[in-house]
């Protein structure tokens, strides 16, 4: 049942206190196609955990939370399991799931906030591991025709926090659930990050799923705010990519600039050690600003207007590309 003037404080990540015109959740196909017929005119969003968006205003549509749950085991053999999950599971609740299973390949993407629909729309990704290494299918509603249509890997385009969902079929789809393929004998990725600093540091030398996911854990929750106490939605910029040479040029300068290959041809640089290094670390502006643990994420500390951390964010890209000519992409939808 659609809502109207509905204060969306609760459902972004952000704490921003903003309205939309009208609200509703759905938790089933057939709710959310009845939905659709009642606001044919209207512009639309849809929420999932509200954790990779940044409101400037008000929203004057409909907004649309995707409550759709259920894990459901649809194949297994000696080597793998393949599960349904609904778009609105809350992504680190199925990470725990398949670690009490002893089902191995999203251990690295423990404590990611959002839900399971926004996965393959954003790639997300953490130490090493991406959503595209263990993507199998997603159904996901046209909005235009109400027909539901099955996305498999080649259909996803995925980059780099991307996906065709985010180009060409933006706007275009509902994702109402994804397939994924997790391994009964996986192979654990422990070089990324600090990840083996931290099992070392709790004595471990033969990790499980567990063992990382822990580690994981104890890493994001040491570096990152939670979104209850600190309005926030995680890394806020994606690590820009750049060529070999351009890397090179850089290094020159900046011996210390950190990265991680990405190909023979370009490397990924730490957009949290560019922002660190420009000296934004931990900046505040009145109730806003960078948090002081952690340079690429920006915080609302107390009612915050989400213009205001847009202007932020603009100041750090200019930045940025003065200082190094890198250009840095924003990885939060600007609303």
């Amino acid at each position: 049942m659609l809502q109207e003037n509905v204060n969306l404080k609760p459902y972004n990540t952000f704490g921003l206190s903003i309205r939309t015109k009208y609200f509703a959740s759905f938790s089933s196909i057939n709710a959310l196609k009845s939905l659709l017929s009642e606001v044919k005119n209207e512009k639309l969003l849809i929420l999932g955990g509200g954790s990779n968006v940044l409101f400037q205003g008000n929203f004057h549509g409909v907004t649309l939370r995707n409550e759709i749950k259920g894990i459901e085991l649809v194949e297994e053999n000696d080597k793998n399991v393949i599960l349904k999950v609904g778009a609105g599971v809350v992504w680190h609740d199925f990470v725990m799931h398949t670690i009490s299973n002893g089902w191995g390949g999203i251990e690295n993407l423990s404590l990611i906030p959002g839900s399971v629909g926004a996965s393959p729309m954003q790639n997300i990704g953490a130490y090493g591991v991406e959503i595209k290494d263990v993507f199998e299918a997603l159904e996901a509603l046209e909005i235009e025709t109400g027909k539901l249509h099955t996305f498999f890997h080649e259909d996803c385009q995925f980059g780099y926090r991307e996906s065709v969902f985010k180009k060409e079929l933006k706007d275009q789809y509902i994702i109402t659930s994804v397939s994924y393929r997790l391994s009964k004998n996986p192979n654990l990725n422990t070089s990324y990050g600090a990840i083996e600093e931290e099992l070392k540091s709790r004595n471990i030398t033969h990790p499980t799923i567990k063992d990382v996911s822990d580690a994981v854990i104890a890493i994001r929750q040491s570096k990152l705010p939670d979104p209850k106490e600190i309005g926030n939605a995680g890394s806020f910029f994606k690590n820009p990519v750049i060529s070999q040479s351009e890397y090179k040029a850089l290094q020159r300068q900046y011996e210390n600039i950190p990265s991680y290959q990405v190909d023979e041809n370009h490397v990924k640089v730490p957009a949290g050690w560019l922002i660190d290094q420009s000296g934004w670390k931990g900046k505040t502006f009145g109730n806003y600003g960078v948090h002081k643990k952690q340079a690429l994420v920006l915080v609302n500390y107390d009612d915050a207007k989400g213009k205001d951390i847009v202007a932020l964010s603009d100041q750090i890209i200019a930045d940025i590309k003065e200082r190094y000519n890198i250009v840095l992409e924003r990885e939060v939808n600007i609303i």
